[in-house]
């Protein structure tokens, strides 16, 4: 694969063209990071608002019908429901660990096994999410750990 960087007239938008045989999976997920760079969730926290990058965003979590961001120290509400977010970003490092949380699987610092055929997932800032066994096989997939 070759990479080409021009530079572009004062007057056109940036463009990147993608030319290739075949879109396979590791191209898809490229298309999507870069695309992922340039979304802002709008999350609200104390009557501000605030435009927060999926990639510092921990995980996202629903209770009480309302959807929360959780960023390394901050927490926001926001207004996507997770059906919204997992859709959004399929293809992305967000993936769905439970009925109720996604998670930035690039910010796991380390999965450990739990009883019930569960994990648990510590993320980068010491908080803890629960892996339900329905989505440890795709999650796994994604991360690329063989079954045994």
């Amino acid at each position: 694969m070759r990479i080409i960087i021009e530079n572009p007239s004062d007057d056109s938008e940036d463009e990147i063209i993608i030319r290739c045989r075949e879109l396979d999976d590791e191209l898809l997920a490229l298309i999507y990071k870069l695309k992922q760079g340039r979304n802002h969730i709008t999350g609200y926290s104390n009557k501000t608002m605030k435009q927060l990058s999926p990639r510092d965003i921990y995980y996202f979590e629903s209770v009480d019908n309302k959807v929360f961001a959780y960023c390394e120290n901050e927490v926001f509400e926001v207004r996507e429901k997770l059906y919204e977010i997992e859709n959004n970003y399929s293809g992305s490092d967000l993936q769905r660990i439970s009925k109720s949380v996604i998670v930035n699987i690039s910010l796991i610092e380390k999965i450990s096994p739990m009883l019930g055929s569960r994990l648990e997932a510590t993320m980068k800032n010491g908080e803890k999410v629960i892996i339900s066994r329905q989505y440890v096989p795709e999650l796994k997939k994604k991360l690329g750990i063989a079954e045994r």
